[in-house]
């Protein structure tokens, strides 16, 4: 590459450790030349993954740190607006883990900030590099189901306890997998359909002394098409990943992008050959009408690669290419997470008129 981006990563935690940094230090044209890390286990994988970077305790000293070109913000929630706020005024580009922020008032904030400021902005939407959503994406980018009329997303867990010290089950802003797995699933139809009309929320705590929400069915309202997305933490069994419907046909599959447990078990695009492929046992199975031709079967899936994420970040801040993911995209999300919430407590769909940049 004829240029090498040096990065630093403020947090250390499941984000940093699981899904950013190897992806970063496997990605050409990156280096992670400092961490920020505080707790014990933590600055310890640091070290014995990238020997090379610094390990720091204190953030300004990344932010301040002439050398680093792109700060990566993996942080809880309610940290994202102002770390992202110092890092741009620094004069760094900007990634942050999503969601972008807890508001859509202070993604907004981030944005003007961003322009004024000519510094690249984007959210780590990584969900859309999965190999199942690529999948989708050719289905319906082929015309493959005809005019679609229902399209369903699941993001479902098994955990009937709390985590012991996790954030994101504590009762405080920006917690709750409405924020968490709710933005992965509501950057999807926003990417593939726009933005909707209206929606319609139900947004619950189902496990037992749970504070944040561990349950959602969020609908969004298109003309003629109806997009379901729903999460939740007490689902033993596995239910479909996508239900898609259209007047020709219909594509079902159930089964998680293969990145993640990938990324947790210290494998990377480096040590695996076989990076972002899905088993055959998890392929799709697709039921339409082509062409006055009856089709039935399995639909080998894409291959996935989070690494795409940052290469089209690389283009973006060396080759002034557009951005895949940008921040007045990531900023819809929260809008949209912030209208499911008062849909859900006034039990009402809300119009989205005038709601999106």
């Amino acid at each position: 590459m004829e240029k090498t981006i040096n990065t630093g990563i403020i947090g250390f935690g499941v984000g940093g450790n699981t899904f950013h940094a190897p992806i970063i230090s496997t990605t050409e044209g990156y280096n992670i030349s400092s961490i920020r890390a505080r707790k014990d286990n933590e600055v310890a994988i640091a070290k014995e993954r990238y020997p090379n970077a610094a390990i720091k305790d204190n953030t300004d000293d990344i932010i301040n740190d002439p050398t680093i070109e792109l700060v990566v913000i993996t942080t809880p929630n309610a940290y994202h607006h102002p770390l992202a706020k110092q890092a741009l005024q620094a004069g760094k580009h900007v990634v942050l883990d999503k969601p972008i922020t807890i508001t859509s008032a202070d993604a907004d904030d981030l944005i003007k900030i961003a322009k004024a400021q000519n510094r690249i902005l984007s959210v780590y939407h990584n969900r859309r590099y999965d190999s199942d959503f690529r999948t989708v994406k050719k289905i319906l980018d082929g015309q493959l189901l005809g005019r679609l009329v229902e399209f369903e997303s699941h993001y479902d867990r098994f955990r009937n306890y709390l985590k012991p010290g996790a954030w994101r089950e504590k009762d405080e802003p920006g917690a709750g997998i409405l924020y968490d797995l709710g933005a992965h699933l509501i950057d999807q139809p926003l990417l593939l359909f726009g933005m909707p009309e209206a929606i319609t929320a139900d947004v619950r705590v189902q496990r037992e002394g749970t504070k944040a929400t561990d349950n959602f069915d969020v609908i969004l309202h298109y003309p003629g098409l109806k997009v379901t997305l729903k999460a939740g933490m007490l689902v033993s069994q596995p239910l479909p990943r996508y239900i898609i419907l259209g007047d020709k046909g219909s594509f079902v599959k159930y089964g998680l992008d293969v990145q993640e447990v990938a990324l947790k078990a210290g494998l990377t695009a480096h040590t695996k050959s076989d990076w972002g492929i899905e088993p055959e046992s998890v392929w799709g199975s697709l039921v339409t009408e082509i062409n006055g031709v009856n089709f039935s079967g399995k639909v080998q899936s894409e291959k996935g690669d989070y690494r795409d994420f940052y290469r089209n970040v690389y283009d973006a801040i060396v080759h002034n290419k557009s951005l895949d993911v940008t921040a007045a995209h990531a900023r819809n999300i929260i809008r949209v997470i912030e209208l499911a919430i008062q849909s859900s407590d006034e039990r009402r769909t809300v119009d989205c008129k005038g709601a999106f940049v």
